[in-house]
Order: structure tokens, then sequence, then C-alpha cells
């Protein structure tokens, strides 16, 4: 199986056209690769292909996170997608067309010095706002209720830590200066934005996997913790559902920014500083649509023996 990977600030996947190549398995494929240790190490693995039959768009994506769960969207890895399909001469439109599990997405791209794609933006779409439609549950958000500014407290942070067995212990809260509030917001998967003074001082390795596992998400959900330098300034970590603590999530960024603005913290556009660099994002009030605009950069390229997947996989 031929391969490239590539990062978007540092939120990496393994890319394979997979007109030219068979994956049987995808989520086991998923599963073996993305191992750091043992085999490329990567966030995932994103397929590029053609798009459905009638679907006007130029090719599409499907993303595998490094626990073999099919994701709907992912925001670093389709700006990955398109510099792979242009500097591959697959396509040469401007702006390119992408089919996702969140729809057909456009991505207006620029060449580097070295005349291959390096920088794009994405239309992310409008937010999906509705806790329904987003698949949570929480209490007393019926219909297409929003939650913005709900309260989370103390004995919730308690609660998620137990259920997932892990340490029950809040001193961080103090210590990161948290906000008892959460916003929802999903940009075709969902996510959870919390506030706090101090996102280094987030234990996210614990909380992360408590919350994306919380009741209230039975489809589970991507976590983050926002501190705001300014009001078009942000800092941000993230529990990417499915993959644990990445170094950048698009969607995530782009969920922060739509919050920050709902609450009040924040401008529509904001530089966003996420551990593998910086996004910029602008919430429109013109079409009520997200653009996240941000680099994509090429690795290498290689081959995979498919058949370690299973190897792979039978000894975790």
């Amino acid at each position: 199986m031929r391969f490239t990977k590539m990062h978007g600030i540092g939120n990496d996947y393994i890319y394979v056209d997979s007109a030219r190549e068979t994956i049987d398995d995808p989520a086991a494929v998923a599963r073996a690769i993305s191992d750091r240790h043992r085999a490329i190490g990567g966030d995932g693995l994103i397929l590029v292909g053609a798009p459905s039959h009638g679907v006007n768009a130029h090719a599409s994506m499907r993303i595998f996170n490094a626990d073999g769960s099919e994701a709907q969207m992912c925001g670093n890895g389709i700006r990955c997608v398109t510099k792979f399909v242009v500097d591959r001469g697959l396509c040469s439109a401007n702006p390119v067309r992408i089919e996702t599990g969140r729809g057909v997405l456009e991505m207006q791209w620029w060449r580097g010095s070295d005349g291959l794609v390096d920088l794009v933006e994405v239309d992310m779409g409008a937010p999906i706002l509705s806790a329904a439609a987003m698949g949570s549950q929480w209490p007393s958000a019926h219909d297409d209720a929003c939650v913005v500014a709900a309260a989370w407290t103390e004995a919730m942070w308690r609660d998620a830590l137990v259920a997932a067995g892990l340490d029950a212990r809040l001193d961080w809260l103090k210590h990161a200066q948290v906000d008892r509030v959460a916003t929802l917001v999903s940009m075709g998967n969902p996510h959870i934005v919390f506030w706090c003074a101090d996102v280094a001082r987030v234990p996210l390795e614990i909380i992360g996997t408590a919350i994306e596992r919380h009741a209230f998400f039975p489809k589970r959900i991507n976590v983050h913790f926002v501190h705001a330098i300014g009001r078009g300034e942000l800092r941000m970590r993230t529990w990417e559902r499915g993959s644990g603590i990445t170094l950048a999530c698009g969607t995530g960024a782009s969920a922060v920014c739509v919050a920050g603005v709902l609450e009040g913290r924040s401008d529509r556009a904001v530089l966003i500083h996420l551990p593998g660099g910086d996004l910029n994002l602008r919430w429109l009030e013109s079409d009520g649509r997200v653009r996240m605009r941000g680099p994509a950069v090429h690795v290498y390229d290689g081959e995979w023996d498919q058949t370690k997947a299973s190897v792979i996989h039978a000894t975790q």
C-alpha cells in the first residue's frame, strides 16, 4: 500500500489514494499504521478518492481515527487532501470541492515558492448548534435547544472522572482557573468547549477521556480547553475523539471560534494558537459560515505491508 504522510500544524495523518490502492478493512489499517512506536505513526488514516456518483465535487475523503472509528470531518486533514490532489495533478480547480461526511466543502489554495500547495483556506460550513442534532443527551436540552455557556459544576467534573474510573481530585480546576460553564458546537463532528486562564495546567490526558465518553455524549465528543488572550487571539488544547491529545484540530478551532462569539469572549475573526501552530478563523456574519486558513505540509511518501495490520492489532 503506497501512502503519503502529511500534517496540518502537527495534526498528522497517513493519506492513501483509494483509486490506486485496495484497503479491505480501513479501520484495522488505521489502528495499525497510527501506532507511533511500531508503525508509521499518526492521528489516523485518510482515504482520498473520487466523489460519489452524482455529487458535484472533485474528490472525496474518508477519515479513520487512530482507534479505527470513522470521523465525519477533519479541518487540518482536508487542507492536506487539497494539497494531495493538486500537487499530484489529480485536480487543478481553485477552489477545490471535496466530498466529506459533512457534505461538499470548498478549499481555496495558494502555492509556495516551490510551486506546490502550502496554504489552504477551508469553507468549514455553518456550525450546528442544536444539541439534539449533535446526538447530545444534555439534560433539559431538547429539540433544537442550544447549549451555550451552560453550567458545568464541580460535581459534574467529579462525576465524570468517577464514572471513568479516574482520579477525581479537582485541584487543577483552581490552578487552571477553569470557568464552570461549557458550550457545545458541531462542525459536522461534535465539540465541547471549556474556558480557562491556563490551558497548560489542565491534566488533559485524564480529563479528555472522561469527557469524551461522558454519558451526555453517547457518540463521544471532542474536548477543548481555551484561554482568551484577547478578543482576537486565543490559545487552545485538544483531546480528539478517537485519537487522544493532538497537536491541532481544525474542526475544533472552528468550534472554538464560534463558541467565543456566542459567549461574547472573542471577535468573529481570531488567531488561534494550538500546540502544533497557528490557524486563522473567521465566522462570517454575512453567510454564517466558518472559514479556516492554515498550512498543509508533505512529510514523506512510503509503502506499507498491509499484512502487518492484523499482526500489530493482535498484539495490542
